[in-house]
């Protein structure tokens, strides 16, 4: 795999604890086992664009005064919605 950052040929995914701060501004949690990529070349752990993608949506769509200080990523991700999908993102 191709790292983003240095080009080497010697990034490998991995899962990594990354920090995020919800939307409304009134916190930062504590994601575990995050779907990663980790570069041995220029030692950096990044997470594709995918994965961003992706927790910020369902950041955006559930109840986040209910969360925790920490969460596995499958455990944010199996959060119940309150839409179906992120009506504001323009992108898709």
């Amino acid at each position: 795999m191709r790292c983003q950052w240095c080009e080497s040929y010697e990034a490998k995914e991995t899962d990594a604890t990354v920090y995020w701060e919800l939307p409304d501004g009134t916190k930062a949690i504590e994601i575990k086992e995050t779907p990663s990529i980790t570069c041995s070349e220029c030692g950096i752990t990044y997470q594709t664009d995918e994965t961003v993608g992706h927790i910020e949506d369902q950041l955006f769509l559930i109840n986040t005064a209910a969360l925790e200080k920490s969460v596995t990523y499958e455990q944010l991700m199996s959060l119940p919605r309150l839409l179906k999908r992120n009506y504001f993102d323009f992108s898709k």
